[in-house]
């Protein structure tokens, strides 16, 4: 049972954690960003197995890994406001070709992301020609051009 709890509590402090320190997405990864990913990964293994490294705690701890996924899952389609604090709300970046600056400094991003997103959705290479730049709750940086 002890391990059923590190379990829960290093899903949510790492849900806390994760959420608090903005969305990126796979493809955004920078090689320190993977490096803190292993290191995450270990010390979290680590804290949740204690001294027991046997497949049945393992096995448990994975259970309870995904039971808590789904049942979050199943919070956030009951509740529209624990989604919102959960997975979070999208981000306008670009407003009729103006830069949010305040908006890119608190999603860590730069104008290059929003522009290479931009050349690879819609073809468009300057700031002016954006209607919108969203930054989606998944992580990815929506585009809509001027017409």
């Amino acid at each position: 049972m002890e391990s059923v709890i590190r379990g829960l509590s290093i899903y949510f402090a790492l849900l806390v954690i994760i959420r608090l320190s903005g969305r990126r997405t796979l493809a955004q990864m920078t090689p320190f960003d993977l490096v803190i990913l292993l290191v995450v990964s270990e010390t979290t293994q680590q804290a949740m197995l204690g001294d027991d490294f046997s497949i049945t705690n393992a096995i448990a701890l994975i259970l309870t890994l995904f039971l808590a996924d789904i049942l979050l899952s199943y919070l956030k389609s009951w509740s529209p406001l624990a989604g919102k604090v959960i997975d979070g709300v999208p981000t306008i970046l670009i407003a009729n070709g103006v830069a949010d600056q305040e908006a890119l400094r608190g999603c860590r991003l730069q104008m290059e992301d929003v522009l290479e997103a931009a050349r690879n959705q819609q073809g468009v290479d300057s700031v002016k020609d954006i209607r919108f730049a969203i930054l989606e709750v998944s992580g990815a940086i929506s585009i809509i051009k001027n017409q």
